[in-house]
């Protein structure tokens, strides 16, 4: 066997060097000779400043990633040009948004063409105290966390109205996970201190969605764990149907928006307290950083559905909840009764699932669920991680009027001394 010498084995790494050189150059050449050779797009930065103090201190597009508050990233844009739609045979109406948990009026059946829905919501930003001596910066949709419940039905188109007055100072928008294309919306929607901006999209998924603030980078987060979320409900045509079929009507509904928060400490431990909603922004990325909550709460604030906001019903009624969280998961039961329908995912193109004890709702996500009320009393609508619900205090309570059955259940033999 002939063995190759040194020399041999010096040249071949260089020899190997060339070819690789030569086939690049090859291949190269044979892209630019393309006629449909596109060179790749580099990805587009990403990021937002924390605060706008005006309009006008907006910059234009392409002023580099720390003044992108107008018009993002190329990423983040949306075409602005089209053939608008002609809405203007179809009946408007305009819903008085309510803050949670209560729902606009609405009706729970609609066959009739699709309608245009007007809303309006206005951005405040406000310190909210989260529990006794804790507070925090809240970014609202119209004043409540969270925001308030639009209804619609199959079909009908949601014009709505965003307004982010100039007492505020940061930009925002709003991200619909019930609508098709443009982030949502939130490509459209972006509005500074001192502007509003009007958005219509087409409801043709019915079920409950979330909708949130999605102003880019880590402040989507950051303005999400601020409260800034609400939820959507589109109604099928012909209403809510059990899995054969049949209609199902509701007697009351309540509209349940789960938050966490991440609210800075200082060096003993104490929660601080910021003078604006700017002034927070660093301390509070950080404390988001760790995943844990320092609070848990339904509806904004501790106790919030509970003592006098407390929910009610009566029995025999149908009480419908939607259930949402936007950042996190959370599992629903009702202490004393069950889901007797329950749209897990929220999508109400699909059948409920029945009697169930505890459900999941995704992070993200907004679920709906039925409950008939068979029994007086006191319930507790809670998330089932325990410690959530009674450490962070993540439940409600439900009160309900009317007669006792005792063949559903009864005390046979009062506590006694043992036999």
């Amino acid at each position: 066997m002939n063995h190759p010498n040194i020399d041999q084995l010096r040249t071949r790494p260089l020899v190997a060097v060339v070819i690789v050189l030569l086939m690049a150059v090859a291949l190269l050449a044979g892209v630019a000779c393309g006629r449909d050779a596109v060179a790749p797009a580099a990805t587009p930065e990403f990021s937002l400043p924390t605060a706008l103090p005006s309009p006008e201190a907006a910059p234009a597009a392409g002023a580099g990633s720390e003044a992108t508050a107008a018009a993002t990233s190329g990423y983040w844009e949306a075409p602005r040009t089209w053939e608008p739609e002609d809405v203007s045979t179809l009946e408007r109406v305009t819903q008085e948004l309510v803050a949670p948990p209560f729902f606009p009026e609405h009706e729970q059946v609609y066959d009739g063409e699709p309608r245009v829905v007007e809303v309006r919501m206005e951005i405040e930003e406000k310190e909210i105290e989260v529990a006794p001596g804790v507070f925090m910066w809240a970014f609202t949709f119209d004043g409540s966390v969270p925001g308030p419940m639009i209804v619609v039905h199959e079909g009908d188109y949601v014009e709505l109205t965003l307004v982010n007055p100039s007492s505020n100072e940061l930009l925002h928008n709003v991200d619909f996970h019930a609508s098709i294309g443009a982030l949502g919306g939130g490509s459209l929607t972006n509005v500074g201190p001192g502007q509003e901006v009007v958005l219509r999209f087409r409801a043709l998924k019915p079920g409950v969605y979330i909708y949130h603030c999605a102003p880019g980078g880590t402040m989507v987060p950051w303005h999400v764990t601020h409260g800034m979320n609400g939820a959507v409900m589109v109604l099928p045509k012909g209403g809510l149907k059990d899995p054969a079929g049949d209609p199902i009507t509701y007697d009351r509904a309540y509209y349940v928006g789960e938050q966490d928060y991440y609210i800075p400490r200082d060096e003993n431990g104490e929660f601080k307290r910021y003078d604006s909603a700017a002034a927070s922004a660093v301390d509070d990325l950080e404390a988001m950083k760790t995943l844990v909550p320092t609070h848990i709460v339904f509806n904004g604030v501790t106790g919030a559905l509970q003592g006098d906001g407390q929910l009610t019903a009566n029995v025999g009624d149908n009480v419908l909840i939607v259930h949402s969280q936007a950042n996190r998961q959370s599992y629903p039961h009702l202490i004393g009764g069950h889901g007797d329908y329950v749209w897990e995912r929220g999508s109400f193109t699909d059948a409920p699932e029945t009697g169930l004890e505890t459900w999941v709702i995704a992070a993200g996500s907004a679920g709906a669920s039925i409950s008939t009320i068979r029994q007086p009393g006191t319930y507790v609508y809670l998330s089932h991680n325990l410690i959530e619900a009674f450490a962070f205090d993540a439940k409600a309570i439900l009160v309900a009027e009317g007669e006792w059955d005792n063949d559903l259940m009864e005390q046979v033999t009062p506590p006694g001394p043992i036999q």
